[in-house]
């Protein structure tokens, strides 16, 4: 029996055999890009438009908004303090909490500040 191995003439079709066998790089690398697109279109640019939002939300509240906390508090917006980043929020009669305005999870209700001060 012949030995494939070691028999000269069939050397060099091994050779070619194995060089065409390697997979390239762009076939090792192409699920791994795959993998981050989709990560990017179903988790990351879906975050960054809630954020978008929180911040446009944030920046349109007016005293006399209703809003929810992230700490499950309602209140009424009293007060806006830019300089500070904070809010003076009404929960209840005269009593008012400062709350930093990022804390501020959703804008609930939006109102006159005239209706507050009845």
């Amino acid at each position: 029996m012949p030995n494939f191995v070691t028999n000269p003439a069939l050397l060099p079709l091994l050779q070619a055999e194995s060089a065409s066998a390697q997979p390239s790089m762009l076939g090792a690398l192409l699920p791994f890009v795959l993998i981050i697109v989709v990560m990017y279109f179903l988790m990351i640019r879906p975050q960054q438009k809630r954020q978008k939002a929180h911040q446009a939300m944030l920046a349109s509240l007016k005293t006399g908004d209703e809003v929810v906390t992230m700490g499950g508090v309602y209140g009424s917006i009293a007060g806006i303090d830019e300089k500070e980043n904070f809010v003076w929020l009404k929960i209840a009669g005269d009593v008012k909490i400062k709350v930093e305005r990022g804390r501020l999870r959703a804008c609930l209700a939006r109102r006159n500040a005239s209706k507050l001060e009845r």
